[in-house]
C-alpha cells in the first residue's frame, strides 16, 4: 500500500495529470515526470513521448517477467544471433532432406570422415526440422508480437491524444528550438504563421497561445507494420511443419506405372519416358571421348488423376479420374491446384512390374494353368486350375538375418521374394509351401530350388515356370518426379508484402512535429522528428523567415541525439 501512494506521488504533474508509473514525460503538458530530470537542461527522451510501458511497472508479477523478457531489444537481438549461428552450422555439410535414398548413420561418416559423424551425432544434419530451431523461430516470433505490443499502445495513445499547449521545458528541451520576440496580437501572428506551416504540408492545430502542426504521422507505423509482417512468414514458415501444408518430396515412377502421390488424393502415371543424349560433335571439349553419354533433354510424358471413389479402401481398386496431361521436362513442371511436378532424375535400369508364371507338375512337366503375379501389389489368393495359392509372405528386397531367416532388406522391390501355400490334388492336406524369386539372377542367387527341397523334404510336386518373355511385363525407364505442394506460399508472400510497405513507410517519410506558444510577446518553438533533423530545422527556418524572423536553420540545434 506504501509503494502505491509513493508511486501515485511520484508521477501526479503539476498540471493535475496522474500518470501511470513508468511515465517519462506528463502525457498532458510534457514536463519531465522525475525531479532529476526536470532540474536537466539536457534534450528529452521523446521515444514512445514518454508514455509509461507495461515491461517498466514497478512491482512486476510473474506473466510481467516473461513479458519484460520477450519485449528486450536486446534479447531479440541475441535470439536472431543464435538462429542465424543455426542456419549457418546447417550449411557446412548437405542437409539429409537434399538426398534420395541415404543412410544417414554411415553416410556422414564414409562421406566426411570423423567430423561428418559429428555433425550427425549433433542433429545437424535436419537443423532446419529440429526442435531447437523451430522453437528459436517460435521465440522471435513471441518477442516481435510482445515487442510490438509494448510499443505501439504507448505510442498509439501518445499520438491520438495530442495536448496542443505544452509546458515551456518540454519546448526548450527539444533538439531544434527557438525563442525570439514577436510583433502584433497574438491571434493574429498565429492565424498568420499557419499559412507557410500548411504549405509544408502539415495539418495545424490551434488552442489559445499555442500551435501544434504535423505531419506524416503514419510513418512511425512503419516498424511495427513490419513486425507484422514478419510475424505472419513466421506463421507461415511454421506451419509447413503441419500436414497437408507442405510436401517436397523426391518419387520414382517407372514407366506405365500409375502411383499413387502418398498424403494427397491424386495418382500419376509415367506413360513414357524419353532421354536425347548430346553426340560428340555437340559435347563440351572437356567431355568429349570419354566414354560417357551427357543427357540432352528427358521428359516424362505424364498423367495426373484424381481419386474419386474407393480412395482409402485398401481392399478394392480405387476409382480414378484423369485431371490434367504435361510433358514434363526441367524447369517445367506440371503444376494442377497448387501441385507441382518436376523431373528431377532418372534411372535406365529396368524394373520388373509383373510376371505371370505356369504352374508346373514336376514329375509329368505337365502345365497346370497360369496366373499374373503383380510385383508391388500381388493378391493374396489366386485359383490356377484345381490349385489354390495362398500368399503367405511377400519380401520386397530378400536377405536373411543373422538367424538365417529371410527379412526384408529394404522396402525397394530390388530382389522380390513370395511364399505360396498351394492346395489341391495330389497334395498333403495342409498344403505345399513354395518360395518364388521372379527374377532369373534371385533364383541362382537365393538358391530357390534348394529353398523348396528343404520346404517339402524333397522335389516338390510342383514348380513355376515362365513361358517366354512375353508373360514378363518389364518398365525400361523409371523418372524421378520432386513433388512439391505449398498452401503457405502464399501466405509467405503476404508477409514479405507487407514487411516491404514496413519499410518503405520507415525509410520514406519521417513524422514531424513543430509546437510553439506564446507568452507576453515571446514565441518559444520546439520541433521534433525521428530522423532527418536537417530537413525539419530546414523547414522551421523557412516558415520563420515566412514570418519576417531572420533565423538561421544552424542557430535551432539545441545539441543531443536524435531521439
Amino acid at each position: 500500500m506504501l509503494q502505491e501512494v509513493i508511486a501515485f506521488k511520484n508521477t501526479k504533474c503539476e498540471c493535475g495529470h496522474q500518470n501511470p508509473v513508468g511515465t517519462v514525460l506528463c502525457e498532458a503538458c510534457g514536463k519531465p515526470i522525475e525531479e532529476e530530470d526536470r532540474e536537466s537542461n539536457e534534450v528529452l527522451e521523446m521515444r514512445y513521448d514518454g508514455m509509461a510501458r507495461r515491461s517498466q511497472r514497478a512491482n512486476p508479477s510473474i506473466i510481467d517477467r516473461v513479458w519484460n523478457f520477450f519485449s528486450s531489444v536486446k534479447i531479440a537481438v541475441y535470439m536472431i544471433i543464435l538462429t542465424l549461428i543455426g542456419s549457418m552450422l546447417g550449411t557446412i555439410f548437405p542437409q539429409e532432406s537434399t538426398f534420395l535414398n541415404i543412410d544417414p548413420s554411415t553416410y556422414y561418416k564414409d562421406t566426411y570422415g570423423t567430423w561428418g559423424l559429428v555433425y550427425y551425432k549433433l542433429g545437424l544434419t535436419h537443423t532446419y526440422e529440429s526442435w531447437w530451431f523451430i522453437l528459436l523461430l517460435v521465440m522471435i516470433g513471441a518477442s516481435l508480437v510482445i515487442c510490438s505490443l509494448d510499443r505501439v499502445l504507448p505510442l498509439y495513445k501518445a499520438l491520438s491524444k495530442q495536448r496542443i499547449l505544452k509546458h515551456m521545458q518540454f519546448l526548450t528541451r527539444q533538439r531544434a528550438v527557438y525563442q525570439g520576440p514577436i510583433e502584433g496580437s497574438t491571434e493574429e501572428w498565429l492565424k498568420q504563421v499557419s499559412i507557410p506551416v500548411k504549405k509544408k504540408g502539415y495539418r495545424v492545430y490551434t488552442e489559445g497561445n499555442a500551435l501544434l502542426a504535423e505531419k506524416y504521422r503514419f510513418s512511425r507505423w512503419g516498424p511495427y507494420v513490419i513486425h507484422i509482417g514478419l510475424i505472419i512468414f513466421l506463421l507461415a514458415v511454421l506451419a509447413r511443419g503441419l500436414p497437408g501444408l507442405k510436401m517436397d518430396q523426391h518419387i520414382a515412377f517407372p514407366e506405365g506405372e500409375i502411383k499413387h502421390i502418398p498424403n494427397t488424393s491424386y495418382y500419376l502415371k509415367n506413360e513414357k519416358f524419353t532421354v536425347d543424349f548430346y553426340t560428340q560433335e555437340e559435347m563440351p571439349e572437356e567431355f568429349r571421348n570419354k566414354g560417357k553419354m551427357l543427357p540432352k533433354l528427358f521428359n516424362t510424358q505424364a498423367t495426373l488423376y484424381t481419386c474419386t471413389a474407393n480412395c482409402n479402401d485398401p481392399t478394392k481398386e480405387p476409382t480414378l479420374a484423369e485431371v490434367a496431361k504435361h510433358n514434363i521436362r526441367v524447369n517445367d513442371p506440371m503444376s494442377y491446384k497448387g501441385l507441382k511436378a518436376y523431373q528431377f532424375d532418372y534411372d535406365m535400369t529396368p524394373v520388373l512390374r509383373a510376371v505371370s508364371p505356369t504352374l508346373v507338375d514336376s514329375k509329368t512337366g505337365k502345365e497346370l494353368g497360369e496366373f499374373k503375379l503383380d510385383i508391388k501389389n500381388p493378391q493374396r489368393i489366386y485359383t490356377v486350375g484345381d490349385y489354390k495359392l495362398e500368399l503367405k509372405e511377400k519380401y520386397n528386397d530378400f536377405g536373411l538375418d543373422e538367424n538365417g531367416k529371410p527379412v526384408t532388406k529394404t522396402p525397394n522391390p530390388n530382389a522380390p521374394a513370395f511364399l505360396f501355400l498351394i492346395k489341391g490334388p495330389g497334395l498333403h492336406a495342409e498344403g505345399m509351401q513354395y518360395f518364388y524369386f521372379p527374377k532369373e539372377i534371385d533364383k541362382m542367387r537365393f538358391q530357390q530350388d534348394a529353398i523348396n527341397a528343404k520346404l517339402n523334404g524333397g522335389v516338390p510336386p510342383l514348380t513355376f515356370k515362365v513361358n517366354g518373355m512375353q508373360n514378363v511385363d518389364i518398365s525400361m525407364a523409371t523418372t524421378y518426379l520432386n513433388i512439391r505442394v505449398d498452401k503457405v506460399m502464399p501466405f509467405i508472400w503476404i508477409g514479405a508484402s507487407i514487411g516491404m510497405i514496413g519499410l518503405v513507410l520507415g525509410f520514406y517519410w519521417q513524422h514531424r512535429r513543430i509546437w510553439l506558444r506564446i507568452d507576453d510577446g515571446v514565441l518559444t518553438l520546439g520541433a521534433h522528428t525521428n530522423k532527418n533533423w536537417f530537413g525539419i530545422r530546414r523547414e522551421v527556418s523557412a516558415i520563420l523567415n515566412k514570418m519576417n524572423l531572420d533565423v538561421d536553420e544552424k542557430s535551432l540545434d539545441n545539441g543531443g541525439k536524435n531521439a
